[in-house]
């Protein structure tokens, strides 16, 4: 039988769809704007494999309209809450996301929202670009320091961890919660949250979005902030309730926010009004966009299908879901 690999994108970065498509018959969605659902279903019938970006919604539908010989879903991305990994499970089928290519460049990008979030860069850019720069004033655009903060990360993984070595360079203090990750270490001292709230100036999120952290920061937590304090997400647009955001921003309860990611994804022209805010700086969620990054993910993506498709061990499976060797080689289900 012939090896059908669904793709969600006919064109991604880097060489990996060509690798790809040297072992297997490609079938890609070359629709504009994000591919509906029924889309998707449309075309799965009789695939391998499925290779998706992480916010493409990957259901129980999707996985019955590719059917039984349906192994492997591969996410070129290391956030998975758009797939229903339940019923991937049930069916035996392996999912698996890229985590570790892109700390590296995440970190950066989230250092970048500090930076300009609390500099307050985009409202003096913006100032600069309308040709508002007419006489220099010591009080225009005043921000807080960076250097010598107290920076709190909420999730110490890889990402969490990459960016506490990048505040060494700051003189930060930095604090870390994490329940998988309760020891001190030479980056990070390791605390409740209540305490991480108190006292950090800013509070970085680096947790995947699941059902315990969806709205993990909402009006409580940003109560519990320094009004002073800067909140940055890179993470997953869920894990802040961004209406509770909007309100402790427009009260001056919270200092300012750098967001690059939102509960709805992709805007398009309905922006959310955090957008808008001159305390706000908003990204469209390239926390991995770079030439590189993103091509070494879509290359983890298909070594994972290929790996799996040559019945060896998925290299970066999601924990919970199938390993390779849960389900006849033939692929047909018990």
């Amino acid at each position: 039988m012939a090896i059908r690999v669904l793709t969600t994108r006919g064109e991604l970065p880097g060489s990996g769809l060509c690798r790809l498509a040297g072992a297997a018959d490609l079938v890609p969605w070359h629709g504009t704007g994000r591919p509906a659902p029924e889309d998707l279903a449309a075309l799965a019938p009789g695939s391998t494999a499925v290779l998706a970006l992480g916010n493409d919604p990957v259901d129980a539908a999707l996985l019955d309209a590719a059917g039984p010989s349906l192994r492997v879903v591969a996410l070129a991305s290391m956030g998975f809450d758009n797939v229903d990994r339940t019923a991937a499970a049930e069916r035996g089928v392996v999912v698996t996301h890229t985590p570790g290519v892109l700390a590296e460049t995440t970190a950066d990008l989230t250092f970048a929202l500090i930076l300009a979030a609390r500099r307050r860069l985009g409202a003096a850019a913006a100032s600069l670009a309308r040709g508002d720069w007419d006489l220099f004033r010591m009080d225009d655009y005043l921000g807080l320091d960076v250097h010598g903060a107290t920076l709190g990360l909420v999730g110490y993984g890889q990402i969490g961890r990459t960016v506490a070595r990048r505040a060494q360079g700051f003189g930060m203090r930095v604090l870390h919660h994490d329940p998988y990750a309760a020891e001190a270490d030479a980056l990070s001292t390791p605390v409740d949250l209540e305490t991480l709230l108190a006292e950090a100036d800013i509070v970085s999120l680096h947790v995947p979005l699941t059902a315990e952290t969806r709205h993990l920061v909402s009006h409580r937590e940003l109560a519990a902030m320094k009004p002073t304090a800067t909140l940055v997400s890179t993470s997953r647009g869920g894990v802040v309730d961004e209406e509770a955001l909007l309100t402790a921003i427009r009260a001056g309860t919270l200092h300012s926010a750098g967001l690059d990611v939102f509960e709805r994804e992709p805007m398009g022209a309905e922006l959310s009004p955090l957008a808008a805010e001159p305390y706000v700086v908003t990204l469209p969620h390239i926390g991995s966009a770079t030439e590189r990054t993103r091509a070494a993910m879509v290359d983890l993506a298909v070594d994972n299908i290929l790996d799996v498709l040559r019945d060896r061990p998925a290299r970066t499976p999601l924990p919970g879901t199938a390993s390779a060797y849960e389900r006849p080689v033939s692929g047909s289900r018990s």
